[in-house]
């Protein structure tokens, strides 16, 4: 299944924030990513093009980052349901930025978080994590910044488990509302099998998800702009384009979804999730992120017709 929607910001979105510095530790971006082509290619082609506004008006709280989206001018499955892997991330760092917690005082870094079904404990694992580093801190200190930092640009689930400890998922539930979503939930931490199996899960569609990205603070587009997983939308633009995004992946799910800040035309967003045969799993090499740049590349060739 293939989800795409794609829509320009509404006119009072401000320039591009500046692009930030990394708190506390500082990061190696990772060599550019050669994507493979997918054995079964799926083409953008009639993907994109007009098809008429979102259908409701801002939604509840647009314009914390601008407007809103503007009229939707690409939209496939949009409100389809999809396992939402990493994209939730960037919902769980709206909620912490907005949650009023002071995230420069240090927090404990201690393994075991309770299940969102029963309570019952589950820990987070080395081994299904893409990020070492606060593993380095078990058993120490950081601060929520920096965990919420690590949370994005290297897409770390020890990270997420333990920003989510500290702001609980009513406080992502309300940043879904805010956005107006009406099919994403973010219901459980992450590797809490438990919960999952009772029913309880993480889901995104692409409409929710370019909606979210709309109305998010500078500084958390900031962090989003940080991400060292360059591949899925980003692999599709020139280099230096500016974009702040978030992407995800396990076995046959591929997701991104950001705002694009052409130099040339107004800032759009963007959002692809694709479940299927093509998705690989893997940070790179994956088939199915070489479709995602592939769409991302065409929308982009038609970024000056997005705002008319």
């Amino acid at each position: 299944m293939l989800s795409v929607f794609v829509a320009p910001l509404a006119p009072a979105t401000p320039a591009a924030p500046t692009t930030p510095v990394a708190p506390t530790t500082p990061v190696t971006l990772v060599a550019p990513v050669t994507l493979v082509v997918p054995t079964t290619p799926v083409s953008p082609v009639g993907l994109v093009g007009p098809v008429g506004p979102v259908g409701d008006a801002d939604p509840p709280g647009a314009g914390a980052h601008g407007g809103g989206l503007g009229p939707a001018r690409c939209e496939r499955n949009a409100d389809v349901p999809h396992y939402a892997a990493s994209t939730m991330k960037a919902a769980v760092l709206a909620a912490l930025y907005r949650s009023g917690l002071d995230l420069d005082a240090p927090v404990p870094v201690r393994n075991g978080f309770p299940s969102a079904l029963d309570g019952a404990p589950f820990d987070s694992t080395p081994g299904y994590d893409s990020d070492p580093e606060p593993w380095a801190r078990l058993g120490g200190e950081a601060t929520l910044r920096w965990l919420g930092y690590r949370m994005v640009v290297r897409s770390s689930n020890f990270a997420t488990n333990l920003v989510l400890a500290h702001v609980g998922f009513d406080a992502v539930a309300d940043v879904w509302r805010a956005a107006g979503a009406r099919h994403s939930v973010t219901g459980r931490g992450i590797e809490d099998s438990r919960a999952r199996a009772g029913g309880v899960d993480n889901l995104v569609t692409a409409r929710d998800l370019a909606a979210l990205m709309s109305t998010l603070e500078p500084e958390v587009l900031d962090v989003l702009a940080a991400n060292e997983h360059r591949v899925d939308l980003a692999a599709g633009l020139p280099a230096g384009t500016r974009i702040a995004f978030k992407n995800g992946w396990i076995d046959r799910c591929r997701h991104s979804a950001g705002i694009v800040y052409p130099t040339d035309a107004p800032p759009y967003a963007i959002a692809v999730c694709y479940s299927g045969p093509l998705g690989a799993g893997t940070a790179t090499g994956d088939p199915a992120a070489r479709l995602l740049a592939r769409i991302s590349a065409a929308v982009w060739a038609r970024r000056h017709t997005l705002t008319t």
